[in-house]
């Protein structure tokens, strides 16, 4: 018997429809330079809403924060967004909050639990998580992934992949998204 393929159709509130989506569908973005990054995490930051999860994963320098502070002028948010590795949470206030969230210093799965995210994953604010790898199994099962791939000096992959129906919505919305090199991004 074969596998019967699941699909989603999103309706935009004119009543058009957006192309079909398979649900296990991810989308790759190259950015160009640390702008179109933050142009990046701005659009996501616009589309954000309450109880949204975005997990970062990627390499020292890949630009996990400086998509972060993307996402946090797309909330709103007029401070910068400072890497919260020392202090492992910090909270930022704008249209959301935005709980942004760093688990590199942590080397145990235990510690993680032990911090205590609940109020802040099942809360009324966005949460962002770097260094996501490191609580994957301890972490909503419902996100969007966001894995971030170091091309060169200024070039970055981003491989976003959905787990869940929300987190398929947010990635048909951004697979309209084009990058330019000879500008800051086209949308």
């Amino acid at each position: 018997m074969a596998e019967k393929e699941s699909r989603l159709i999103l309706v935009k509130q004119d009543g058009s429809t957006l192309p079909e989506m398979k649900l296990s569908q991810s989308l790759e973005l190259i950015s160009h330079s640390p702008e179109q990054t933050q142009r990046l995490g701005i659009h996501i930051g616009e589309l954000a809403l309450a109880g949204d999860i975005f997990l970062l994963v990627g390499g020292l320098g890949t630009g996990k924060t400086c998509l972060t502070q993307g996402i946090a002028w797309g909330l709103n948010i007029k401070e910068y967004t400072l890497s919260p590795s020392f202090v492992i949470i910090r909270e930022l206030y704008g249209r959301l909050p935005l709980y942004h969230i760093d688990l590199y210093r942590l080397d145990h799965i235990e510690e993680v639990i032990e911090l205590g995210l609940d109020n802040y994953l099942y809360g009324n604010g966005v949460c962002v998580v770097e260094w996501a790898e490191k609580g994957l199994s301890v972490l909503p099962t419902e996100h969007l992934l966001i894995q971030i791939s170091f091309l060169d000096d200024t070039e970055r992959s981003f491989h976003l992949k959905p787990s869940g129906k929300r987190y398929l919505e947010i990635l048909a919305q951004l697979k309209h998204l084009s990058f330019n090199s000879q500008e800051r991004v086209n949308c």
